[in-house]
């Protein structure tokens, strides 16, 4: 969405964008995994959520929001990034809501997230914002998973 939205491209949204889906910051997720890792119990399961159910609709708006906020030069013919929000037809068999109890690791390892939705959207975002060579190299086919640094 944010790199369609940097381009001026429709940002689809599949049927009405009412389908819930719980939101977890990349770091907050790094953190709970290392934390399941050295301290889990072997063999027990830890659910990780991020407590942050939203609406994809939502989602999409948020973006649109930070983009007219951090990017206000916005590519030809865009008023607003909101005008880029295309709702197309739903996939068949798209779950409606995708719910997590991620309660035991919180309850027997404390851990939480440490960031909102808001806060992980932004920084996400600002990621995007920051990293433009590194995701172009990779949407043009220029970044090949090679092994970087090794000296020859």
């Amino acid at each position: 969405m944010i790199l369609n939205a940097l381009d001026g491209k429709p940002l689809p949204v599949y049927g009405d964008g009412m389908q819930i889906r719980d939101w977890l910051f990349v770091e907050d997720h790094a953190r709970a995994l290392y934390q399941v890792v050295t301290e889990g119990v072997v063999g027990e399961t830890y659910n990780i959520g991020g407590h942050n159910e939203k609406a994809n609709i939502e989602v999409v708006k948020t973006i649109c929001t930070l983009l007219e906020e951090l990017v206000p030069e916005k590519p030809a013919g865009v008023a607003r990034y909101e005008d880029l929000i295309t709702f197309v037809q739903d996939r068949p068999g798209h779950d409606v809501r995708y719910a997590i109890d991620a309660a035991k690791i919180g309850r027997e390892l404390g851990w939480k997230p440490q960031e909102t939705f808001e806060s992980g959207i932004r920084k996400t975002v600002q990621w995007y914002l920051d990293n433009k060579t590194w995701w172009q190299n990779v949407l043009n086919g220029s970044y090949r998973l090679e092994r970087l640094g090794t000296g020859k």
